[in-house]
């Protein structure tokens, strides 16, 4: 958001458009860039605030874009340096572990990862990523609720929202539990209510059985340790295969007596249109149902 690194540009690439703005909300038209380089930039956000910002970086390269960033190592959400030129700095860290599930979270496949690459201290995190035809995960601190999805379809990488397709029910049923506000914006649902989406496999297939199971068990991995940090109200999985795939065969629908990550899971029918023994009225009342039992938990339990 300083304009005095854009002054420097025309030093360099007389030709370059320049643009100010800040990461979190990037104006650029879907798919209009063909890469990315962002050295010591996201450090300036905190950790828990990247996951989205580097959704809008998803939503604006192109698939099979190059992506290189760098960050410092550690584990602080927003702290000074302890010697900075410029006091009054705040910057995030990261555990590597953590880095590589959020990249990979946020639509971009993991190419390389490198260490102590920045110059001075604190060490830093080079990734180097490609951009991934699939969906980014709408995240962050303070949801009450996270909805997971099994994967992406074709359908709905290309069009950068969940549940895309036609005849898909879970944006009317959302919208009729009270979940959502806006038809097909997981960015919204995010940020006015609370609502974060992902996905238990992040490639996009044009049929869930192309999925491998241990697909579903290392993506079961990731989205449990995406719950134990960010600590949602509760998560629901649309679609009990991933559920029952990584977690227990013989599961039904509704509140799992076993949660993920110290979180409750809630596990409720397939929204597709293919799924015909479900309406839109029970799919909505399973909506309704995760909704308040993710408000209950957030509001705890009563004083004694």
């Amino acid at each position: 958001v300083a304009g005095a690194m854009l002054d420097l540009v025309p030093g360099h690439a007389p030709a370059a458009a320049r643009v100010q703005a800040s990461l979190a909300h990037l104006p650029f038209r879907p798919r209009s860039l063909g890469g990315a380089h962002a050295i010591k930039s996201y450090v300036h956000l905190a950790q828990s605030a990247v996951p989205l910002a580097l959704a809008e970086l998803h939503r604006a390269t192109a698939p099979g874009a190059p992506v290189e960033l760098l960050v410092f190592e550690g584990d602080v959400e927003l702290a000074p340096l302890e010697v900075d030129d410029f006091p009054g700095r705040r910057f995030s860290r990261w555990p590597e572990a953590r880095l590589r599930d959020v990249v990979e979270g946020a639509g971009f496949a993991l190419d390389r990862l490198d260490t102590g690459s920045a110059t001075g201290p604190p060490s830093g995190l080079r990734v180097q990523a490609t951009r991934e035809r699939t969906l980014p995960d709408t995240v962050g601190p303070g949801m009450g609720l996270l909805v997971c999805g099994l994967n992406p379809s074709v359908y709905s990488a290309d069009a950068g929202v969940g549940f895309a397709r036609p005849g898909n029910r879970f944006w009317p049923a959302a919208l009729a539990a009270g979940l959502v506000s806006r038809d097909r914006d997981p960015w919204h649902a995010l940020r006015a209510h609370g609502v974060g989406m992902t996905d238990v496999v992040k490639r996009a297939t044009a049929r869930a059985d192309q999925l491998d199971p241990q697909e579903y068990r290392d993506g079961m991995a990731r989205i449990e340790r995406l719950v134990a940090w960010l600590r949602p109200g509760l998560v629901c999985f649309v679609g009990l295969a991933g559920w029952r795939a990584a977690v227990d065969r013989r599961a039904v629908a509704g509140l799992q007596p076993e949660g993920l990550g110290a979180v409750p899971a809630y596990v409720m029918p397939s929204t597709s249109g293919l799924n015909a023994h479900s309406s839109l009225d029970d799919l909505t009342g399973h909506l309704r149902a995760a909704a308040a039992l993710a408000g209950a938990r957030a509001q705890g339990p009563p004083a004694s």
